[in-house]
Parts: C-alpha cells; structure tokens; sequence
C-alpha cells in the first residue's frame, strides 16, 4: 500500500535527505586517487552518527558498510573496499541513506576523479539531466510510467546510452523502501497516479554500453555486464499541487567539489533543465 505524507511527515523526511547531502558534500571534499571506499565510507559514517542518526544502508538485508561505493562498471551495491585504491580517471558512485527522527533519507551522487574521459563525461552530464527531466514530470495528475518514459527516451533515443532494468527507484518514509517502485524505463500514462503527498526516491542507472547486469561474487555489486562504465544519480522528491518538490540538495555536493581539485564537477548536459 501506498504511504502519502503529510507536510510535517515530508520535513522529517527533507532533514533526513539533507544529513544525506552533508555526508556526501563531506565525501566530495575528501575523495581523490589513492582513497579507498572505506576511507570515505568510515567518513560518511562519521558525519551520520555526529547529527544523532543512523546509518541507512548498514546491516540492511545484511550489507556491511554506510556507503554503496561502486566505481566505473559497477552500477550501484558496491562493496567500500579496504584495499582497491581509487585510480585517476575513475568514476565512482557513491549512494547513502540515513535513518533521523524516525524517516529515512536518500541520494546518491557519481564522482569522476581527475582526467575522465569526454565520453564517460558525457555519460554522467545525461544521466544527471535525465534525473532532471524525471523530477520535471512528477506532477500530480501523471503517472509513474510518466517518469520512467522521460528517463528512457532522454537517455536511450536521444543519446544512445542504456538505461539498467533491474533496479529501480522507489517510494520512500518510515521505510528505506516502500510502494510504489520507480522504474527508469515505462510508457506514458501507465501505472499509478501520482498524488499530493508522494514522496519518491528517482535514481537513474544508466550504461555506457549494453543495459544488461551481473552480480558480483561477493553477492551485493551490480555490474554492468559489458564492464563498460555505469553512472548513477538520485534525488528524493515529494510530489505537490504546485510542483515536484526536490528534498534532497546535490549544490552541497556541488559545492564542495568546486573546492576539491581532484574531482570535477558533472553539471547536465541539457541545462534548460535546471535553469
């Protein structure tokens, strides 16, 4: 069943996505080649517990870590490793969920380290506007296979990427994961309706290569299948009578990598979508 909240109940959920945002701006400041997952992993932690809230992701269905890190041809679910050193050229995704005054929050955000290529830049700039144009579409009044087809067509009929079929975003509050799901691929006018209250997280997973996945022998990464590179952004949203309300806050992120000579920044490929 589907679970609309109230405006106090979208707040709660908007502090939690915000502590999020502060994890991962902290995350954009410190990251750079020859970090591991688990530096930022332990880091991101810290930030967490330091606002009196619990780590999301942690002991969740058994996942060990604060942090999915999931570099270059993983998708998402990686594994913060001890020993893999982030290399120049990588890029890396990193997703982060918080527990705080009893909702969670969630958003994720790709890094590309030092010299990316133009290619894999390009990548990243049309996932994140494909993130947009799904925010744009959340209206009330559509449906989610609204949100799905603006993903899909952007991505694949307009810049020949892939869009991952096997995960999917998802609605989001007292739960980490709730009703209804949020596919990155649909056709216009199917599925349910979206109405005041709907709080979702929108999280396109897009390939470089061929859209198909594997998971990894330590049972959690998802790898594009191809090994070809894997870009990842989310946004947790809350659907309103007068527009698609963005609760989380990728500027502090933003922000932070402007300050970071290490990392550059990915801005969208399409900036009318921001503007």
């Amino acid at each position: 069943m589907i679970y609309y909240k109230t405006d106090e109940e979208i707040e709660f959920v908007r502090e939690s996505c915000l502590l999020v945002c502060k994890a991962l701006s902290h995350v954009a400041s410190i990251i750079k080649p020859g970090m591991t997952g688990i530096d930022i992993d332990k880091a991101a932690e810290e930030v967490i517990r330091d606002h009196n809230a619990e780590p999301a992701f942690k002991g969740y269905r058994g996942f060990p870590a604060t942090l999915c890190v999931s570099p270059n041809a993983a998708v998402v679910h990686g594994i913060p490793s001890k020993s893999q050193e982030f290399k120049e050229g990588d890029i890396v995704s990193v997703d982060c969920g918080v527990l705080l005054n009893g909702f969670f929050g969630d958003s994720a955000y790709t890094f590309p380290l030092g010299e990316v290529s133009e290619e894999v830049m390009h990548l990243m700039k049309v996932t994140n506007t494909s993130l947009y144009k799904a925010i744009e579409t959340s209206e009330v009044g559509k449906r989610i296979g609204d949100i799905g087809f603006a993903v899909q067509h952007y991505v694949e009929r307009q810049h020949k990427f892939s869009v991952v079929r096997e995960l999917v975003g998802h609605g989001i509050g007292r739960e980490l994961h709730e009703p209804p799901e949020v596919p990155n691929f649909g056709k216009r006018g199917r599925g349910i309706k979206l109405q005041e209250g709907l709080v979702i997280a929108i999280e396109p997973m897009v390939n470089q290569g061929r859209k198909d996945v594997r998971t990894a022998p330590d049972g959690w990464t998802i790898l594009a299948k191809d090994l070809k590179p894997s870009a990842h952004f989310e946004h947790t949203i809350a659907v309103r009578e007068e527009g698609p309300d963005i609760l989380s806050n990728h500027e502090m992120i933003v922000e932070q990598i402007r300050k970071n000579d290490n990392v550059l920044e990915v801005g969208v490929y399409d900036e009318s979508v921001v503007a």
